[in-house]
């Protein structure tokens, strides 16, 4: 697919070609089980602690606070589910805007006996200074704010709110995906109790992740049978794709700072030049990721935008989510209020290590393409 621009790196990054050769010994010859006492066992479980090693650095943590788990996903579920499951049943707080494996677990404790407190934003995608002292006066067991939107790239002030919530007494995790390897992130120094990892996002493989956790914090394992993960994630773990997490945490971690800055000139001139040519950016103006941009142009279907690019060779996200409310519209978009005709036209470019400078060119002139023949499209059938 050499002939396709892949402009959909949020979604998933293209695998690290020095981390796939990493991994591939484990597809083989070094096949054991982390838990044997025998050769093939010990060399698994050093190759792994290795890895634990290089996540924690790349995240300001220490080994010891590395849950591995199989990606992003089950590590939300894990503080969550885990932490509601160590407790009585009272109040949790997670804002509106996070990603659907924070929201889903917190909308099913919701009707286990939580109370669920939806954390408000603003009309850019930040969190509501209002909304936000109302959720911790109310004493949530704990709350969740990502540190990155996935959709939008809006960063949070994770930090001062980390602290308000330290202060108050509350348990605070952050879903740090999208953030991890491209900003400037550590755990320690944001004070955090808890943040979830993925490793496909920073040209690792698919099927790893893990769940920093401060070690006061016991929640209880969602996966039972085993003391693999300090009893937190019973099962034989996946060293193949664990070493691929580590060494490309590693390497994320090495190259983020260039790697930011050459990808916040491609973006903003990428932005200046959708905005010329008809375009609204969400969340324009505010910290975003340096990588991400999420736009519409009025009268324009998203989902038949992202096809039409499709075709003429750009792989990129329409960053839509089904709603029974209000069907094909993101929600993140609703929660920052955006009109509804705009938020069902939403697309999402996200660029990564491998797009260059002509490759945003030709996207540009593309999509213009693409918007006019729409138009003229609609037009006609009208």
């Amino acid at each position: 697919m050499a002939d396709v621009i892949y402009l959909d790196w949020n979604a998933s990054a293209p695998l690290d070609p020095t981390v796939r050769e990493a991994m591939l010994p484990w597809f083989g010859e070094r096949f054991g089980n982390a838990s044997s006492a025998h050769e093939y066992g010990r060399r698994a479980r050093t190759a792994m602690e290795t890895a634990r090693e290089q996540v924690a650095a790349a995240a300001g943590a220490l080994p010891g606070e590395v849950i591995f788990t199989s990606g992003g996903s089950e590590a939300n579920n894990l503080f969550i589910k885990g932490v509601a499951a160590s407790c009585k049943p009272g109040l949790i707080a997670v804002s509106a805007v996070e990603h659907p494996s924070v929201l889903e677990p917190a909308h099913q404790l919701g009707r286990q006996g939580w109370r669920l407190f939806e954390i408000g934003v603003t009309s850019v995608g930040a969190i509501d200074g209002t909304a936000w002292r109302e959720a911790l006066a109310r004493r949530p067991a704990f709350v969740s704010v990502m540190t990155a939107n996935n959709e939008t790239g809006v960063v949070q002030n994770i930090a001062a709110l980390a602290g308000e919530a330290r202060a108050a007494g509350v348990y605070f995790h952050s879903d740090a995906v999208q953030a991890f390897g491209r900003l400037v992130w550590d755990f320690h120094a944001l004070g955090l109790t808890a943040a979830t990892l993925s490793a496909h996002k920073i040209g690792g493989p698919v099927g790893a992740g893990a769940l920093l956790l401060d070690k006061r914090v016991e929640p209880v394992s969602l996966i039972a049978g085993g003391g693999q993960e300090r009893g937190l994630r019973a099962g034989t773990e996946n060293v193949a794709a664990l070493v691929g997490f580590g060494l490309a945490a590693e390497r994320a971690a090495a190259r983020r700072a260039a790697e930011a800055q050459r990808l916040a000139v491609l973006r903003d001139e990428c932005e200046a030049r959708l905005v010329a040519a008809g375009a609204t950016v969400f969340a324009r103006g505010v910290e975003r990721l340096p990588n991400t941009i999420y736009f519409a142009f009025a009268g324009i279907d998203g989902g038949a935008l992202v096809d039409w690019l499709d075709r003429a060779g750009f792989a990129c996200g329409s960053g839509s989510a089904c709603s029974s409310a209000w069907p094909g519209t993101s929600h993140v978009l609703r929660a920052m209020g955006a009109e509804h005709g705009l938020a069902r036209g939403a697309l999402r470019v996200s660029m990564g290590r491998e797009t260059r400078a002509g490759e945003i060119e030709a996207f540009i002139a593309a999509l213009v393409r693409s918007v006019s023949e729409l138009k003229n499209f609609a037009a006609v059938s009208a």
